[in-house]
């Protein structure tokens, strides 16, 4: 059986797809995870409840209808041969009913304007200065993160997963490096287009721990549907630890597989990929520097597992086609040591 057999055999099995469910702790996940029906941050839950009081508005409209055209079937008029007869009488007392239907509905749709007004206002941006700023990039089919600060320092890159501290507000600045794509959280947030050549800018809170699932929401080519993202909330005290691990540059492996596994990555993978701290400086594809902290590689495709590690590298095409991650020809020897190196960054 052939590898690409293999890959599809376990996507069948859902043992790629259906891992997102694997890495999510409870507290943010649910059983529905890309719903937006119950919203955890401050950025969604105004536009929540708009939807679900919009919704419950409809609900009663169709149940007055409902009801006054079941009266009007059961009271139905006498018939009468006189066509003069049907003609509508001003003084039949029909008109106060309208008077009162207009009425009613004017002042709902009013209502409904209003406090629609009020919620874009709430989600436009936050109440105050946010606490922490991401650059937000996205590609065919990543999302490049960097984590912005005023001391250079502490500056660092990452992918497809973003940390947040919970309770505190986010600033996301959103760019593309190729077409259009679409940011969107459904529990913390609308979504907002990602635009080449433009920054546009929307935040997010977390007031509960968690990891919320996320996805493009803008069709962006043949891997749309593959390009996902989480955002894993975390006590203040556990972000600060998190950014710290992530400050430090990998280390010079010890075991035997790994030092040649660094070698391998860096002979066929650092002309696209980074690890701080070593000779790979590449640009084209997401830092690996901490990528077995991760909880997923390939934008949510996989969990991140040796096997899956070794599925990647050797043909990403197979399960990611079109993707810039070309498949990689490596003894067994050469990918048993990459994996082993990948594993040790962490």
């Amino acid at each position: 059986m052939t590898l690409r057999h293999r890959l599809w055999g376990m996507l069948c099995a859902g043992l790629v797809a259906g891992d997102a469910e694997a890495v999510l702790p409870a507290g943010g996940s649910g059983t529905w995870p890309l719903s937006y029906l119950h919203t955890a941050g401050a950025a969604a839950d105004p536009a929540t409840r708009l939807g679900w009081g919009l919704g419950l508005v409809s609900l009663g409209v169709i149940a007055v209808i409902t009801v006054l055209l079941a009266w009007g079937i059961w009271h139905r008029r006498r018939v009468v041969q006189d066509a003069r007869a049907l003609a509508v009488d001003r003084d039949a007392g029909g008109m106060p009913w309208i008077y009162t239907g207009v009425g009613i509905s004017t002042v709902v749709l009013l209502a409904c304007v209003v406090w629609t007004l009020f919620t874009i206002a709430a989600v436009a941006m936050p109440s105050r200065t946010p606490d922490l700023t991401i650059e937000v990039q996205a590609n065919q089919w990543w999302w490049s993160l960097r984590y912005a600060n005023r001391d250079s320092s502490r500056i660092f890159t990452t992918a497809n997963e973003i940390h947040v501290p919970v309770g505190q507000v986010v600033r996301l600045e959103l760019t593309s490096h190729d077409v259009i794509h679409s940011f969107w959280i459904p529990k913390l947030g609308g979504k907002m287009d990602v635009i080449p050549g433009q920054t546009n800018v929307t935040w997010l809170e977390a007031d509960q721990p968690g990891v919320y699932l996320g996805q493009c929401g803008e069709y962006c080519g043949a891997q749309h549907a593959h390009m996902a993202l989480s955002v894993v909330a975390q006590s203040p005290q556990d972000y600060a630890a998190w950014v710290d691990a992530q400050l430090r540059p990998a280390g010079e492996p010890s075991a035997p597989d790994a030092r040649h596994g660094h070698e391998v990555f860096e002979g066929r993978c650092a002309a696209c990929h980074a690890v701080r701290g070593g000779g790979a400086g590449g640009i084209l594809g997401p830092d690996l520097t901490h990528v077995a902290s991760r909880g997923t590689i390939a934008a949510g495709l996989l969990t991140t597992t040796p096997e899956h590690l070794s599925t990647w590298i050797l043909d990403a095409q197979a399960l990611k086609p079109g993707t810039r991650m070309p498949s990689i020809d490596l003894s067994p020897d050469d990918l048993r040591a990459a994996v082993a190196y990948l594993e040790t960054l962490k």
